[in-house]
């Protein structure tokens, strides 16, 4: 009987093993080399169009640093978190997708992993941010008389504060950053969750804090914005032109906002699916083919930003000259 009582206890303790203790190399790729080369291409596309596109909408917002205002100020630090995802992150894993490895060892996979959840902790937080600004501009129309630039530089200090504590936690014992399933890079040690309790605390912290809570806040906003815009019509039409074109471009921002938050979360929900699968399923229930697919999704996040922005500014423009043109004929009729 204590026989078969240790061999439950020892096949019990191999289940909590994770795969990077498995194997004599963990960062050997598991995929096919063609399987790599193609996901190094679309990487290597990625960071290319996301280096560019977010690095000129921080060239362009530097030539009016001073008028920019307090909500496009958040957006120029979403701007920022993404371009850092392409430049300090990306190149990493490019590398090692081509290499069919892992190429820059323990010391690289956790600095890569602490990089890519620092830049994505803040993009989040800079979206729950604009997306609390929206909803106080929009449901609560007296907050924008008080908020001023040196409001928004705060709300930028604690935005880096708060990704600086929940990145660096791992370093601290509670936690760790290891190689994925599939090799070629490197993430969260999900998998703590299999092994004791205090794993289990962690992956829950992290997941409530870094992912559920700030979720929830953009998703509640949101959702009171819509409720106020559909009762708020009426009211809105017996302001003045001035409060009118105030609110009409505030509702725009507000769909840009909205476009920005809905990519995020599509790009970064599956996988964050798969890893509260890994965290608290069956271990190695996840096919590594599939593991992949996740987060090469949720590294196109920073792509398509720049790409909101600019077609939002376009129409932007087109109603500024409309206004222009509008103020214009009305004093040449005068």
């Amino acid at each position: 009987m204590s026989g078969m009582a240790s061999d439950r206890n020892n096949s019990s303790q191999e289940e909590y093993i994770p795969h990077y203790l498995q194997r004599e190399d963990p960062f050997a790729s598991k995929l096919s080399r063609e399987a790599d080369i193609i996901a190094g291409f679309y990487l290597t596309i990625i960071g290319i169009l996301s280096t560019l596109g977010n690095g000129y909408v921080i060239f362009m917002s530097s030539k009016r640093k001073k008028k920019l205002r307090p909500a496009e100020i958040m957006t120029v630090n979403l701007a920022v978190c993404d371009l850092g995802i392409s430049v300090v992150g990306k190149p990493f894993s490019i590398i090692s997708f081509f290499s069919h490895r892992w190429m820059f060892g323990w010391i690289g996979c956790r600095w890569y992993g602490w990089a890519g959840f620092f830049f994505g902790c803040g993009s989040l937080i800079t979206m729950t941010a604009v997306s609390l600004d929206r909803y106080l501009k929009i449901c609560h129309l007296s907050y924008g008389t008080w908020l001023k630039r040196h409001h928004a530089f705060i709300c930028l200090a604690i935005i880096w504060a708060y990704a600086t504590f929940w990145a660096t936690v791992p370093f601290a014992g509670v936690g760790s950053y290891a190689p994925e399933p599939f090799g070629t890079s490197c993430t969260l040690d999900w998998w703590l969750a299999q092994a004791s309790v205090a794993g289990q605390a962690f992956v829950l912290s992290i997941l409530f804090f870094c992912l559920l809570f700030p979720t929830a806040v953009i998703v509640f906003s949101y959702v009171k914005i819509i409720l106020k815009v559909k009762s708020s019509t009426k009211e809105v039409a017996h302001y003045d032109t001035r409060i009118q074109n105030s609110h009409i471009l505030e509702m725009k921002l507000t769909k840009v906002a909205m476009l920005i938050c809905a990519g995020f979360l599509i790009a970064w929900i599956p996988y964050a699916v798969v890893s509260v699968w890994s965290a608290f399923g069956r271990p190695d229930s996840v096919p590594i083919q599939f593991s992949v697919v996740p987060t090469l999704l949720a590294k196109s996040a920073a792509m398509y930003n720049p790409i909101i922005y600019q077609v939002i500014d376009c129409k932007f423009a087109c109603c500024r000259s409309g206004g222009l043109k509008a103020k214009s004929s009305l004093r040449k009729s005068r």
